[in-house]
């Protein structure tokens, strides 16, 4: 395949946008009505991809299509590429208008509760006609909406990423995750416990797949016990808060949220090897607008803050501001 000739040749802005939705929506069908298009147009769109690239990038079977190795590779490229220009179109509009713009954040469970409403405010205070969305989704999720553009940066909790493209991650602030229990919960009587007392108690899990879900099972099994007979597994901030108030169930949430939400209490009980440094994920090699760019000061601002507010030891953990890499 001459790259020169491929570049200058077939393979347009449209055939990329055609493979994704495809790779999206599982068939040729579902792909042409997504797009509003009929199915032979986009059959024809994906025949000259797979042309222009030499290589087949879906098997076709009975229940829709299978994205073949090639398509793997040219799909995450792709994706990218998309994601730039979304980002690019953005930018421009924000430069003919600097009153105005927008910007989407992505985040999950850490940093929702208080650090990004407190920074919205704070760059509400200074553009107020700067449009913002908050996506509230799983860490995976999130990623890939800041690499197809959907998203322009996810505050959260940094973890480790595998196999994705590479991240900018900054460190903000460090803080323990909590057990944390309705008013009047029984465990509050007991005084300082273990997890041997806890969980004699139904919880509220971290979803599994998460790295929240793996620190709390090896902490179980680091004391030789089993996960709590009793479990609900909930990936919704919302549900979880609901579920712990009104229940005898417990759950693990963060020392801020535990310590200002006022139908909930911390239980005395710090849990080894479950922490978590809060901090903002962007894309390295994509320039950020102006309303983007104001937005992350406005967080930095809004975490330095927030470090004054934690107790003195937990301050100690937390890395300077603007940090890059993983803490």
């Amino acid at each position: 395949m001459d790259i020169r000739s491929l570049l200058n040749g077939p393979l347009k802005i449209r055939h990329l946008v055609l493979v994704l939705t495809i790779a999206e929506q599982g068939s040729i069908v579902s792909a042409a009505r997504h797009l509003y298009i009929t199915q032979p147009v986009v059959s024809r769109g994906l025949r000259e991809v797979e042309e222009a690239l030499g290589a087949p990038l879906f098997e076709r079977g009975a229940r829709g299509v299978r994205l073949t190795p090639y398509a793997e590779v040219f799909v995450d490229h792709a994706r990218a590429v998309v994601g730039h220009l979304k980002q690019a179109t953005q930018h421009i509009a924000e430069l003919a208008d600097a009153t105005a713009g927008s910007v989407t954040i992505g985040t999950y469970v850490a940093g929702g509760n208080l650090l990004v409403p407190k920074a919205i405010a704070l760059l509400k205070q200074q553009r107020p006609h700067v449009s913002i969305h908050v996506h509230e989704a799983t860490p995976d999720r999130l990623v890939n909406g800041l690499v197809t553009g959907e998203i322009d940066v996810v505050v959260g909790r940094l973890t480790a990423q595998h196999g994705e493209p590479e991240l900018q991650q900054a460190a903000l602030y460090h803080e323990p995750m909590e057990v944390v229990a309705r008013v009047g919960h029984p465990v509050l009587d007991l005084g300082p416990t273990t997890l041997a007392d806890l969980r004699n108690y139904p919880w509220v899990m971290p979803i599994a797949q998460t790295a929240l879900r793996g620190e709390l099972e090896r902490a179980f099994a680091r004391d030789g016990l089993e996960l709590p007979e009793q479990q609900v597994d909930c990936s919704s901030t919302l549900t979880l808060r609901a579920i712990v108030a009104e229940t005898d169930f417990l759950a693990l949430q963060p020392h801020t949220i535990g310590a200002a939400d006022p139908l909930l209490r911390i239980v005395d009980a710090r849990i080894k090897g479950i922490g978590q440094t809060v901090g903002v994920t962007t894309l390295p090699d994509r320039l950020p607008s102006p309303a983007v760019a104001l937005m992350l000061q406005c967080i930095e601002k809004v975490a330095t803050d927030i470090r004054k507010t934690l107790p003195a030891a937990i301050r100690k953990q937390t890395r300077p501001v603007g940090t890059p890499g993983m803490p």
